[in-house]
């Protein structure tokens, strides 16, 4: 990663997204544990976490949105946005007030998925092809340890200035976020792309994600996966409260040590799709979720602490593997709606699976439902392993065949001599 940030202009991007970054994983606990201080509800403190979450179904217009327009300025924009949409925050003053919260999370969860898709595309105009996986990795390390003390200091800081201070240190992350874009060198600039009718436009992402092999194989296999490892979320209470006769904020434990595993993850990533590829990175990180959820269907301690720190090791290798394989298998002018796109489909089984699994844990022992999710992810990482080869690793893809040599005359012979097209790249072999 230090080759990386070797590059002015990355370094100088990735201090904005660490502000913004920060303001982000301070924000989104925070917001619901002010509707909870205001309204003394817990269903309505999680309806927080899901008006953040529903703009999702929104993705390909977003998509369609921010592909229309220059990256850089685009995401400057963005982020400045972001930054004033926070502003009704500070009217917040009583329960009866909790709709502008909702409005704003709302709104700050269609910011994120705008922010995500503009960033997949600088990030694809500003890094070269063979530095991508380092980039995602790195980004993808800063977020595992955001995850670490993010949410426990925005707590803290709610209980200690209160929710209108939050607003205000997310206004800075953000805002200075926008003010390092602006010294950001302007890109070359991509030739214009070919306008369709927006119609099309819209489902452009979807049928590229559906037409290119590495990309369909890598959604099929990882939406098998978030099927079932979403689960989780409600089993790892199962098993603190039943199987460790635990208090619940023991859950806090193992949420650390999950984040220590997600720092090791991204730090090995890179190295991991210069070996394996991108798919066989999505893949390794599937299957790791596999023996970290059988570990967790027997109650011990040790073996806890040993799953969750695998678990925490899966969660950025996809993200590397699957942002990368975006990146570079997808033309710059789609970018935004593909990354966007694969927002919604990724998200949609996982809210599911979320879902089922708060509601199959009331009725099936956790036990049985960790060991089916160790099933699953191991199927599914074994079907995306089985496709690797659709993205190997640059230094291993096999080279081109020779075309064989015909009789011809010799003006066309001439012209075999010539590139095949300036600028462009073999497709690897299917």
């Amino acid at each position: 990663m230090r080759t990386i940030l070797r590059r002015p202009d990355f370094r100088l991007l990735f201090g904005g997204l660490l502000a913004s970054m920060t303001a982000e994983s301070i924000l989104l606990l925070a917001l619901a544990i002010w509707v909870k201080d205001l309204t003394g509800s817990n269903g309505l403190a999680g309806a927080t976490i899901f008006a953040v979450i529903a703009p999702m179904m929104l993705a390909p217009l977003v998509g369609w949105f921010v592909d229309r327009y220059p990256r850089r300025p685009f995401f400057l924009a963005a982020n400045a946005l972001t930054a004033a949409l926070l502003t009704p925050l500070f009217a917040v003053r009583h329960a009866g007030d909790v709709w502008i919260v909702y409005l704003v999370a709302a709104l700050y969860g269609l910011s994120s998925i705008t922010l995500g898709a503009a960033l997949s595309g600088l990030i694809r105009e500003m890094v070269p092809v063979e530095l991508l996986a380092e980039a995602n990795g790195l980004l993808q390390t800063v977020r595992q340890g955001m995850r670490l003390i993010g949410p426990l200091a925005g707590a803290a800081l709610y209980a200690a200035l209160g929710g209108w201070a939050l607003a205000g240190i997310g206004i800075v992350g953000f805002l200075t976020a926008a003010a390092v874009v602006t010294v950001l060198p302007t890109p070359q600039q991509a030739p214009p792309p070919v306008r369709l009718r927006w119609p099309a436009e819209l489902g452009a992402g979807l049928r590229h994600l559906a037409g290119e092999p590495a990309l369909r194989r890598a959604l099929l296999g990882y939406g098998l996966g978030s099927l079932v490892m979403g689960f989780s979320e409600s089993l790892i209470f199962a098993y603190v409260d039943q199987g460790l006769n635990r208090d619940a904020t023991f859950v806090g434990v193992l949420v650390t040590v999950q984040g220590v595993g997600g720092l090791l993850g991204g730090l090995c990533s890179p190295a991991l799709v210069r070996r394996l590829g991108e798919v066989g990175t999505l893949a390794a990180g599937v299957a790791f979720f596999s023996p970290a959820a059988l570990a967790l269907a027997y109650p011990d301690i040790r073996l806890g602490f040993a799953a969750v720190l695998l678990a925490g090791v899966s969660l950025p290798l996809t993200m590397v593997g699957l942002h990368t394989l975006i990146q570079r298998r997808t033309p710059p002018a789609l970018v935004g709606r593909v990354a966007a796109a694969t927002q919604a489909v990724v998200s949609g089984p996982q809210a599911f699976s979320i879902g089922a699994g708060a509601l199959l844990v009331g009725f099936l022992d956790y036990r049985l439902l960790f060991a089916l999710v160790g099933v699953a992810t191991l199927i599914a990482g074994g079907y995306l392993w089985q496709g690797r080869h659709l993205s190997a690793p640059p230094g291993t893809r096999p080279p081109t065949p020779a075309l064989p040599v015909l009789p011809a005359p010799r003006r066309p012979a001439e012209d075999a001599d010539r590139p095949l097209a300036t600028g462009t790249h073999l497709p690897p072999p299917r």
